[in-house]
Parts: structure tokens; C-alpha cells; sequence
């Protein structure tokens, strides 16, 4: 895991999206397409901001996956991970190919399955990620599962994770955040090749110290991220206002 601090959000945006650039265009250029998985939340806006803005970019040729979707809501929502995903980052940059979480499918048990079976086929050139104010990767709340091998996984969400995104705006109380979501799996995450996690706001400071400093554990799911072989980091000042170290 490496490790880099920046003294805003903007600044730490632009490096991770031109990291995250590099992994595309190197995997474009390798094989002639590039598989990539994006993240939601308030804490991805900087990235997908400067991500869409780097010029070069053969957006046609690559597959997107995106981590995680509340189940039971419309992608009209405004909480959904397809909407944000939609008018934020894929109506823009217009992938090649995109596989959508279905979150209201009417069988969410064989949407799950289809996922899993379409993410199994491909090989995960980059993931871009952040971790949530549990500690939490993709919706994997701790306890986190560790071990299953499943692609995608239907998940409980604990009420630190549902308060989040309460206080981030997505909704208006804490009764209408839905109390599971589909979410892409701990395993599977780390098949990617390569990850590029963005972390901003001092509200995920105790986050990063458990999960960067800490021992792994899936009482601190995104700490798994330490094993990681080509995992790269990038923090705001406020973020990293914990961490022992100074990056």
C-alpha cells in the first residue's frame, strides 16, 4: 500500500485520476481494452471531476462495473449509484460497456448471480474506490466476510454506514435509508489488478488510521487493502489528520 497526502481535495482528486488514467491507457495500450470498477459517494466527486477531464482516454474501449446499489430503489432515485453514475461520470465519458446493479430487480438473488457471473468473466484492470466512515469497503460493513469467493453479495447495512449516508444529503431521514444493498464482494475487489482509493474529509480520519495503520481485520473491512500488491492511496490533510506517519 502506498500512501500519498495532498493539502486539498482537489489536488488529491487530480493525482488518483492521473493514476488512474495511467492504468487505463496501459491496459488499452496492452490488450486493447480496459475493465475498470467505480465507486460512489461524496468522496468520489474530486476524482470522477479531474478522471472525466484527463484527455486521452479510449473510453469506448473499456468495461465498467460500479461496487454497490441499495436494493429496492429506482435508478430515478436520488440515492441511487446508478443515477450518480449516470449523470456524473458514464453519460460523460460514455464506456463501452457498462453492467449496471440492478438494486430493485425484481429477484435480487438471481441479480446478484447474473453479476457475479458477468464479473467472472473479465479480468479487473483497475478498481477506484474510497472507504467509508466504518471502515467499510464497497458496502461490506464490518463484521466484513473475508473469505467468500462470491463476485457479489447481497449485505446488511449497518446503522454507521446508513447514518452516513444520511449525512452526506442522499436522504431525508435515517428511516428511508434501505437496510441492504448489493454489493460487490471483498475477494473479488481484490483481483484487481490494480486499486486506486481516494479518501477525503476529516470526518474519515479515524477510518484511515484503522484501516492504513491498523492490523487487518474485517472489524475494519478496507484495512484487507494492505495486502493489496499494487494498491495506491490518496488522502486530503484532513483525512490523514490521524495517522502517526507523516506521508
Amino acid at each position: 500500500m502506498n500512501i500519498r497526502v495532498f493539502p486539498d481535495k482537489n489536488a488529491m482528486g487530480k493525482a488518483a485520476a492521473d493514476k488512474a488514467a495511467e492504468a487505463l491507457k496501459a491496459a488499452i495500450a496492452q490488450k486493447g481494452h480496459a475493465v475498470f470498477i467505480v465507486a460512489t459517494g461524496a468522496s468520489q466527486f474530486e476524482f470522477l471531476e479531474a478522471l472525466i477531464a484527463t484527455p486521452g482516454i479510449e473510453w469506448a474501449k473499456t468495461t465498467m462495473f460500479h461496487l454497490d446499489e441499495y436494493l429496492g430503489i429506482s435508478d430515478t432515485h436520488p440515492a441511487s449509484f446508478r443515477k450518480y453514475l449516470r449523470e456524473r461520470f458514464a453519460s460523460k465519458v460514455k464506456p463501452g460497456t457498462i453492467h449496471w446493479i440492478g438494486g430493485d430487480a425484481t429477484y435480487s438473488e438471481t441479480e446478484r448471480k447474473r453479476l457475479g457471473d458477468l464479473i467472472a468473466k473479465e479480468t479487473v484492470d483497475v478498481c477506484f474506490c474510497g472507504i467509508g466512515e466504518n471502515g467499510h469497503l464497497a458496502f461490506n460493513d464490518p463484521p466484513a466476510d473475508f473469505k467468500t469467493e462470491e463476485p457479489y453479495l447481497i449485505v446488511d447495512l449497518d446503522e454507521a454506514c446508513r447514518k452516513q449516508q444520511l449525512g452526506e444529503g442522499w436522504f431525508k431521514t435515517l428511516d428511508e435509508v434501505p437496510k441492504k444493498a448489493i454489493s460487490m464482494g471483498i475477494r473479488q475487489i481484490m483481483k484487481s489488478k490494480r486499486i486506486i482509493c481516494t479518501v477525503p474529509d476529516e470526518r474519515k480520519a479515524r477510518a484511515v488510521v484503522d484501516c492504513m495503520e491498523g492490523p487487518v481485520s474485517n472489524l475494519h473491512p478496507a484495512s484487507i487493502l494492505q495486502e493489496h500488491p499494487d494498491c495506491q492511496v490518496y488522502l486530503d490533510r484532513p483525512a490523514a489528520g490521524l495517522l502517526s506517519k507523516k506521508y
